[in-house]
C-alpha cells in the first residue's frame, strides 16, 4: 500500500514532441547567441588563460580570506584571487598579469608581501612564486579547448557503437548546445572563466550524457517492443516512461548545487554556477533535443531490429 503519492504520476502522458519544433528553433538561437556574444564580447579569461602570478603563503594562524582580500585590493595590481588549498593556514594568491616583463611580475610579488606582513605580522611564511607566461596560459586555453573536443568526438564514437549514428549525432548536438549556452552565459553574467570552469563543462558533458543515454536505452527497448507505433508518439512515451527519474536526478542535484552556490567559498563559485546551468541545460536538452533530432536525422527502425531468434530442429 503507497502511503505517499508518487511525485510524477506512473500514467504521465505530457506531450514533449507537440513543443519540439519551438523548443528546438529557441535552442538554436540560444546557441547562435552565445556565439555572438563569444568572439563578440569574449569570455571573462581567468589568470589561467591570460597569465599572471602565483604565490603560495603560509599564515601564522587561520587565514582570513575576506581579510586578506580588503588589503591586496587596494595595491592597485588588478584581479588578486586567493584560495585555500591543504589546511586552513595555506593560501593561494593569483595576481594578473602586470604590463612589463618578468622584472614587473616580480615587483607584484614583491608589493603583495610587503602588504601582507605589514597587515598580518612577521610570522607569514611564503613558500612559493612562480610566473605564468602568456606562452603558458595560450597552452593552458588550448589544452582547455582541447579536452572538451576530445570529450566530444569519443562521445560520438561511444554513441555510435552502442546505438546507431542518429544517436549519435543527437547526442553530440546536444553536447553542442549545453556547452556553447554556458560559454554565453559565462559572457553575459561576467564570471571569470578559467580552469575550473573547463572542469565543470566536462563534468556537464558528463551528466548531460548520461541523462541522455538512459532516454536512448528507453527508446531503443520501445523501438523493439512497440513495432508499429510511430516514431513521435514511441518517443512521447518513452521520455514519459523516464521522467520521473530524470527529475529527481536534476532536482537532487540541484538542490546540494544551490546550498553549495549560496553558502560555499567564493573561490568555487564560479564553478558551482556553471555546474547549475549545465544540469538545468542537460535536463532540457535530453528531453527537446537528444529526442527529437533523432526524428530529424531519420532513425530506422530496421537497424534496431533484434535477429530473430534461433529454432531447434
Amino acid at each position: 500500500m503507497r502511503l505517499l503519492p508518487r511525485f510524477i504520476p506512473d500514467d504521465a502522458h505530457v506531450p514533449f514532441m507537440r513543443w519540439r519544433l519551438p523548443a528546438m528553433l529557441t535552442s538554436a538561437a540560444l546557441v547562435v547567441l552565445s556565439l555572438l556574444l563569444v568572439f563578440g564580447v569574449g569570455l571573462n579569461l581567468g589568470i589561467d588563460f591570460r597569465g599572471g602570478s602565483l604565490l603560495e603563503v603560509r599564515m601564522p594562524g587561520p587565514a582570513d580570506l575576506a581579510a586578506m582580500r580588503r588589503v591586496l585590493g587596494e595595491l592597485d595590481l588588478g584581479q588578486v584571487e586567493l584560495q585555500n588549498f591543504g589546511d586552513e593556514r595555506e593560501v593561494l594568491i593569483r595576481i594578473e598579469r602586470q604590463e612589463g616583463d618578468r622584472e614587473a611580475q616580480q615587483a607584484a610579488i614583491e608589493i603583495v608581501k610587503k602588504a601582507l606582513v605589514g597587515a598580518f605580522g612577521e610570522g607569514i611564511e611564503f613558500r612559493r612564486a612562480e610566473y605564468v607566461g602568456p606562452k603558458v596560459s595560450r597552452e593552458l586555453f588550448w589544452n582547455g579547448v582541447l579536452a572538451v573536443g576530445l570529450a566530444l568526438v569519443l562521445v560520438l564514437i561511444y554513441i555510435w557503437f552502442r546505438f546507431e549514428w542518429q544517436f549519435g549525432a543527437g547526442a553530440i548536438v546536444a553536447l553542442f548546445h549545453d556547452v556553447l549556452t554556458t560559454l554565453g552565459l559565462f559572457v553575459v553574467t561576467g564570471y571569470e572563466f578559467n580552469l575550473a570552469t573547463v572542469a565543470a563543462i566536462l563534468t556537464i558533458v558528463g551528466y548531460s550524457l548520461n541523462d541522455t543515454v538512459v532516454i536512448y536505452d528507453r527508446i531503443r527497448e520501445n523501438l523493439r517492443r512497440y513495432k508499429t507505433t510511430p516514431l513521435e508518439p514511441l518517443i512521447d512515451r518513452s521520455l514519459n516512461e523516464t521522467l520521473a527519474r530524470t527529475l529527481m536526478t536534476s532536482i537532487t542535484t540541484l538542490i546540494a548545487l544551490v546550498v553549495l552556490f549560496v553558502v560555499g567559498p567564493k573561490v568555487i563559485e564560479g564553478f558551482i554556477f556553471a555546474m547549475i546551468w549545465g544540469v538545468l541545460a542537460g535536463t532540457y536538452s535530453s528531453v527537446y533535443i537528444a529526442a527529437p533530432v533523432l526524428i530529424h536525422f531519420g532513425l530506422r527502425r530496421a537497424a534496431l531490429a533484434e535477429p530473430a531468434p534461433a529454432t531447434g530442429s
